[in-house]
């Protein structure tokens, strides 16, 4: 004989219990995929392109390739200069919770693409070197006969550093720089990735278009000129 298979009613308690433990476990899990999706996409998700797609390019090539790589990567926190590329050269100061280093960073940045790029030059704080200093591309370039001001008529090639509110004379200053991608006909200024922008967000790489000035603090800086890797 079969035996009858008696099934219990579950109290409407046992059930919201139930329900709202998914519910949190669901929540927890969320929060931790959402923390660590930041995490990893500001660690890991910027790769330089691998050294196969490299070999096959120029070096103004593969100084675009290489800035293009970090549009979208930001500080972390995201309200401080904590970023991966003042660590790279072990520059500015490290209280950052992460293990990076803290400065304004888009002369760093730079500096990065060219130098993963392969251009040649001595990182530092001697006279021709180049570092954290927005004003240091100038000096380099102008060191190296690579410095090409607006006024000459110059046009730029993509890899080229352009370089915004540039003040000459005997302690020479700079607020800005940015990594040429184009510099189209009709343009009043190049296409540029920017390390350390803030156009959408505080301190990321971004892209500008037509970038003829650029605004840092509460202050709007004009181009100034370019230097070229050699």
């Amino acid at each position: 004989m079969r035996r009858a298979i008696s099934v219990r009613s579950r109290r409407p308690g046992q059930s919201l219990r139930r329900f709202a433990l998914i519910l949190g476990v669901g929540a927890v899990a969320f929060f931790l995929a959402a923390i660590l999706h930041g995490v990893f996409r500001t660690a890991d998700s910027f790769r330089v392109p691998s050294e196969a797609t490299l070999a096959g390019l120029s070096m103004p090539q593969r100084i675009v390739a290489i800035a293009e790589s970090q549009i979208g990567y930001s500080t972390e926190p995201s309200n401080t200069y904590c970023n991966k590329f003042s660590a790279y050269w072990n520059a500015g100061t490290a209280d950052c919770p992460s293990g990076e280093m803290s400065e304004e960073w888009c002369a760093d940045f730079a500096a990065w693409a060219w130098q993963k790029a392969g251009v040649q030059f001595t990182y530092g704080y001697g006279p021709g070197e180049i570092n954290g200093g927005a004003v240091s591309f100038y000096e380099w370039g102008v060191a190296n006969g690579e410095w090409h001001p607006t006024t000459s008529g110059f046009v730029a090639a993509p890899g080229d550093v352009a370089i915004y509110g540039l003040s000459v004379g005997a302690g020479p200053s700079a607020a800005h720089v940015a990594i040429v991608t184009d510099d189209a006909p009709g343009q009043s200024g190049p296409d540029v990735v920017n390390g350390d922008g803030d156009r959408t967000g505080f301190s990321r790489v971004e892209t500008g278009i037509d970038q003829l000035q650029v605004d840092v603090g509460q202050d709007e800086y004009t181009l100034a000129g370019y230097v070229t890797p050699p």
